[in-house]
């Protein structure tokens, strides 16, 4: 499971997000996406528990303005924990209420104001709590080590509810722990769809339009890109296929194209020379006569596009902000306190 914390201080526009759709999304865009996404966008909310607070957004917003004041020290007292399970893991509503209640102790904010809401629009479960950093006694809540703190806690109740097994931030990790290889599920995806469709096609437009059909944006300018459902953005040279190199098979696969018809072509006046029906499949293409350069260059080719289509990923991919050198960074920035 990955788990995220973010401090800021409008309760309004966190609870608003947390209660309603997207708002980016019109009617037709919700309906559209759930059939194709096989989830819900149209009322994706739904309420798990709340504590000392009740009514409509606005109500609860202005609750919790209220308790915050008791606090004249607090610029950010909204509290945004959420919690997403990896692909495949699943939960039962209560275990999910369970895991929300664990979450508020581990960040002692259980006896203070808090909204836990499911969302239903994403294939993985995951879930929001808006928290109020201010309890109603006027002290506030420590946000200090709050991403170490989510991550030891997403890792023990994974261990604890027998869940899948997440690295946490390599920041977080032992010496021994950053040094094991990490994959981005995402770009493995694209990685496998680029591959797949440019087995399936022989020019680039067609590529690009099977692209969209999976659900991604294709920039292409000096090099390609890719933006999926999420609204990443990727670089094909990232996954092992830049533009030169899709731009390599796609040609060769036209030469390949080329010299499997030229081979029929000999074929069918080898056939009629002969007065002989004679049926070559692609086997017998590859194998006999093995001794003609025609099919010498065809296996060639196969083998070589085969091979281009196998790529490498670029390096072991962590987003710059889960280093250790952006927790350094950040961590002398708040040493050095803010700017003038």
């Amino acid at each position: 499971m990955i788990g995220t914390v973010i401090t800021g201080s409008s309760f309004y526009h966190l609870i608003s997000y947390v209660l309603e759709d997207k708002r980016e999304l019109s009617e037709d865009q919700k309906m559209e996406m759930s059939l194709r996404d096989g989830v819900q966008h149209k009322d994706r909310a739904e309420i798990l528990a709340f504590n000392n607070c009740f009514g409509d957004k606005y109500e609860m917003a202005e609750q919790f303005r209220d308790v915050a004041r008791l606090s004249k020290r607090v610029e950010k007292p909204a509290f945004h924990l959420s919690i997403r399970l990896a692909e495949g893991d699943h939960l039962t509503k209560d275990q999910l209420i369970e895991l929300g209640e664990a979450l508020v102790k581990e960040f002692n904010v259980a006896d203070h104001q808090y909204l836990m809401v499911f969302h239903k629009d994403t294939r993985e479960q995951h879930f929001h709590i808006v928290v109020n950093r201010v309890g109603l006694d006027g002290k506030a809540a420590s946000d200090s080590n709050s991403y170490r703190r989510m991550a030891a806690f997403c890792r023990k109740q994974e261990q604890k509810l027998g869940l899948t097994q997440v690295l946490s931030p390599k920041a977080f990790l032992s010496k021994d722990q950053q040094l094991i290889p990490r994959q981005d599920q995402r770009k493995m995806k694209l990685k496998d769809h680029i591959r797949n469709t440019l087995r399936d096609v022989n020019d680039y437009p067609a590529f690009e339009k099977a692209m969209r059909a999976l659900g991604y944006t294709v920039i292409k300018g000096r090099g390609i890109s890719f933006i999926d459902g999420k609204k990443v953005k990727i670089k094909g040279s990232d996954v092992g296929f830049s533009l030169s190199k899709i731009e390599k098979i796609l040609s060769l696969k036209k030469e390949l194209a080329n010299k499997q018809l030229e081979q029929k072509n000999i074929e069918s006046l080898s056939r009629r020379q002969s007065g002989k029906n004679i049926h070559y499949t692609d086997n017998d293409r590859l194998q006999y006569p093995t001794s003609s350069p025609l099919t010498l260059a065809i296996q060639n080719l196969a083998n070589f596009i085969e091979w281009l289509l196998q790529p490498e990923m670029t390096g072991n991919f962590i987003p710059y902000e889960l280093t250790q050198e952006a927790f350094d960074r950040k961590r002398r920035r708040k040493k050095k306190g803010p700017s003038l």
